[in-house]
């Protein structure tokens, strides 16, 4: 761990910002009208997340342990591996830099925005949805998501896996449960990529965008927060 809680809350902020700025620009991609790279589809969409977690990393690891999801400073904190009192601040600049990741999607497609008609599509780039909504059901599915998440990012600091590698395991888990586990609430597990930029598409001139859908924004935060803390919890059970 770095020395400066300051300097480890900037990497948190940069990582968050660029997993956010990448993942949240793929949705953007595929899902705005007159893009390039539209209906390129859920494979394009879970791979261009997991490069945008692996590269978020890399932004940020020489800074700060490069968490960029309060559900991982959480859950690093119940397995006895991070301090108790940087959980908080941790998780605002993850916060912080969700947030202004979204914004600056939002300034890189500027003129599609207004192309776009669909309210719903376009809340979507920026925050989680179910595909059917039960709030008991979709928090489940972001509980499981984020256990598998925290117990494997835990698994890994006791393997052989180096340094350098390790942001391209994790990008490979993300995609993995992108594809395998995200089809029912697009995947969150991980608070800050859905708060930071569910704020952002409330304050932010969008055109063409409807509300920000709070009554859901409960369930991308409490479901990975305690699928973080089961995941930790699970594996410091293990000799």
């Amino acid at each position: 761990m770095k020395d400066s809680l300051s300097l480890q809350l900037l990497g948190e902020f940069i990582g968050t910002l660029v997993l956010v700025l990448l993942g949240d620009g793929v949705v953007a991609g595929v899902t705005l009208n007159k893009s390039k790279a539209r209906d390129g589809g859920w494979v394009a969409i879970t791979i261009g997340w997991g490069l945008a977690v692996t590269l978020g990393v890399y932004a940020s690891a020489f800074l700060s342990p490069a968490h960029l999801n309060p559900a991982v400073s959480l859950g690093m904190a119940v397995a006895g591996k991070f301090p108790w009192s940087s959980v908080i601040p941790y998780s605002l600049a993850q916060i912080a830099g969700g947030f202004v990741g979204a914004a600056l999607v939002w300034l890189h497609y500027g003129p599609h925005w207004r192309a776009t008609k669909d309210k719903t599509a376009i809340l979507g780039i920026f925050a989680t949805g179910p595909a059917i909504r039960s709030y008991l059901a979709n928090c489940v599915s972001e509980i499981i998501g984020t256990t598998v998440l925290v117990f494997s990012l835990l698994a890994f600091t006791r393997g052989d896996f180096t340094s350098g590698l390790n942001p391209l395991v994790v990008g490979v888990l993300i995609t993995a449960i992108g594809l395998s586990l995200g089809g029912t609430t697009g995947y969150a597990i991980n608070p800050a990529r859905d708060l930071g930029p569910r704020l952002a598409h409330a304050a932010l001139p969008i055109a063409n965008k409807g509300g920000s859908d709070w009554a859901y924004s409960w369930v991308p935060i409490v479901g990975p927060l305690l699928g973080g803390a089961l995941g930790a919890a699970l594996f410091v059970l293990i000799p």
